[in-house]
């Protein structure tokens, strides 16, 4: 890998930079909230090679939504399916869109 290759990692969201410490700190939270997450599959960080897990900003964009919840008094169960389920909202929402762009695309050329 050359140096111009690491320098766009940078802008990457799945690009796994931060380890468990950094984003517990990041967060303002607990290492063991972010073992949590996973445990309950909302999030599953990469590995490094000596076996450490390392986060995503995506992953921290999701594990700060959980954490928004739980501070709220959501239970953590809860609130990881609360995301999920937000998720999946958010893409039936874009996939909706899309069809109705190409529904008024295809009215407009008959």
């Amino acid at each position: 890998m050359t140096a111009d290759d690491s320098y766009s990692r940078l802008d990457d969201d799945d690009y796994p930079a931060y380890t468990m410490g950094r984003a517990a700190d990041m967060l303002g939270t607990t290492q063991g909230f972010l073992r949590a997450l996973g445990d309950h599959r909302l999030i599953t960080p990469l590995r490094s090679a000596g076996g450490h897990r390392r986060y995503s900003r995506y992953q921290l964009r999701i594990a700060a939504r959980a954490r928004e919840l739980v501070d709220q008094g959501t239970p953590i169960e809860a609130a990881c399916r609360i995301i999920v389920l937000e998720d999946q909202l958010e893409e039936a929402q874009r996939i909706n869109a899309e069809y109705r762009r190409k529904a008024a695309l295809h009215a407009a050329a008959t």
